[in-house]
């Protein structure tokens, strides 16, 4: 073969690709899809708005004090029974993972038993806890009646608040198992205390896994208040149930409780969004650095 003929402009000229086009890639399946969405949102649309919904009501009723009194009594619930839930979540796990067989036959007993009964179940157990015991105390020396104690506020704190805690304890037991056990013998080689070493060591390194599912926990809690309100607790939806069972404007406000709803849940969505950035910066600078 003639050397000549490969440097040739012609011999070259078949390798050449800068008159060729690019062509960017059809994706047909995700057109038909988001077509497919549009005109499912558009007939959602539709049906909202030429339906039989009275748009008026939902305005009217959307900073009613009914219902911001509802909002106020949601948030205390939730921070009261996730507040609650947390410390049993917390108690529980330390006493899973302690060695002790005692505490941790207990700790497994009560994560079987208050995760396994629904939690509408257990606010109705307490709720009707006078039925089991009439009254509350120390014989001789106080006693009150256990219908004046067991108001609809503390069995819904605790029906939600005990139920929780069975959660949050395998959230908490997950994130102090994260944690290397060389951190523990490094921990008490320095001749730190249990509980030292789990507020300084373990539990800071802890919260990267325990954020984000506690975070959805909360988030759940909000949600899940409204259970309340079938032993006539005063949140949003049971308030927004007295309304339009005056009314009749039963999706009206509906949607008043739903925006409510979607407006607590947003914002703690974002809070939790950089509560997790907060604890997950040393990781992001370790994955940064290698």
């Amino acid at each position: 073969m003639n050397v000549a003929s490969l440097s040739s402009p012609r011999a070259d000229s078949k390798y050449e690709i800068a008159h060729l086009k690019l062509v960017p890639k059809r994706h047909v399946g995700r057109m038909v899809t988001a077509a497919v969405v549009l005109v499912l949102l558009a007939t959602l649309v539709r049906a909202f708005s030429v339906g039989q919904i009275e748009w008026s009501y939902v305005r009217d009723f959307l900073f009613a004090p009914a219902i911001l009194d509802g909002l106020v009594n949601t948030l205390l619930m939730t921070v009261a029974a996730m507040g609650l839930g947390i410390v049993l979540g917390v108690l529980i796990a330390i006493m899973r993972i302690s060695g002790n067989p005692v505490l941790s036959s207990i700790a497994i007993a009560y994560v079987w038993i208050f995760r396994g009964a629904p939690a509408l179940l257990q606010l109705m157990l307490w709720f009707n806890l006078a039925l089991i015991f009439p009254t509350m105390g120390i014989p001789g020396l106080f006693e009150v009646r256990t219908v004046d104690v067991m108001t609809p506020f503390v069995a819904a704190v605790l029906g939600l608040g005990i139920s929780q805690g069975a959660y949050t304890s395998e959230v908490v037991r997950s994130g102090l198992l994260s944690v290397d056990s060389g951190q523990y013998e490094a921990a008490r080689t320095i001749g730190m205390t249990q509980m030292m070493m789990l507020r300084r060591i373990v539990l800071p390194q802890a919260m990267r896994v325990m954020v984000p599912p506690v975070g959805n926990e909360v988030i759940g809690m909000v949600k899940l208040t409204s259970l309340a309100s079938v032993i006539q607790y005063s949140e949003i939806l049971h308030n927004a149930q007295i309304i339009y069972f005056a009314n009749t404007r039963v999706l009206e406000l509906l949607l008043v409780a739903s925006f409510w709803y979607l407006a607590v849940v947003s914002v703690l969505s974002i809070g939790q969004h950089y509560i997790e950035r907060y604890f997950g910066r040393g990781s992001k600078s370790i994955r940064s650095s290698m």
